[in-house]
């Protein structure tokens, strides 16, 4: 019994180990496009019938997604929605930390980081057409935990853009 259970500790160990070099080692280049060499990448689009101007405020107010977009908890910005600023939320069972990359009003935004195993960057458009407004949401991911379990990903992504896509037309309509 006593050597199950140190074979046991020493595979916890191990894999506690691995992980955590994972982790340490993992660097990201942060970028304002999309990584198009990632495991896991997307675009998705939709009609908002609202104006860029009503959509980038609701994009861009980051304390309230939670409030309309059913996929997000706990979002988090303490200073101005601005290049360089940061937030946290939780979206996937993940906490993610990220820094705003792009912040033009009314037109595109966009932000990076991490997660555990994983770093995204997502890319919001806004393009106005007489009385509505496409959005178009690129987003790449990357990291081990990305690459060993691509498949998994790759469709939580597709779901939880196209939930979030339809959570902002819902807000962006009312």
């Amino acid at each position: 019994m006593k050597k199950i259970f140190l074979s046991i500790f020493g595979l916890i160990t191990a894999l506690i180990l691995t992980v955590s070099l994972l982790e340490l080692t993992s660097s990201y280049s942060v970028s304002e496009a999309i990584n198009s060499n990632a495991p896991v990448k997307t675009r998705q689009q939709i009609i908002i019938h609202a104006s860029p101007e009503k959509i980038y405020a609701i994009m861009s107010d980051v304390n309230h997604w939670s409030s309309w977009n059913t996929d997000i908890q706990y979002p988090n910005m303490k200073q101005p929605f601005q290049k360089g600023g940061s937030f946290d939320w939780k979206s996937g069972g993940l906490t993610i930390h990220s820094t705003i990359h792009t912040a033009i009003p009314f037109r595109k935004i966009g932000w990076s980081g991490p997660a555990f195993g994983s770093f995204a960057i997502h890319n919001w458009t806004m393009i106005p057409n007489h009385g509505y407004t496409t959005v178009l949401v690129d987003e790449s991911m990357e990291g081990w935990l990305v690459s060993m379990m691509q498949n998994t990903f790759q469709t939580g992504l597709e779901k939880s853009l196209q939930s979030w896509l339809t959570d902002l037309k819902a807000e962006a309509e009312k």
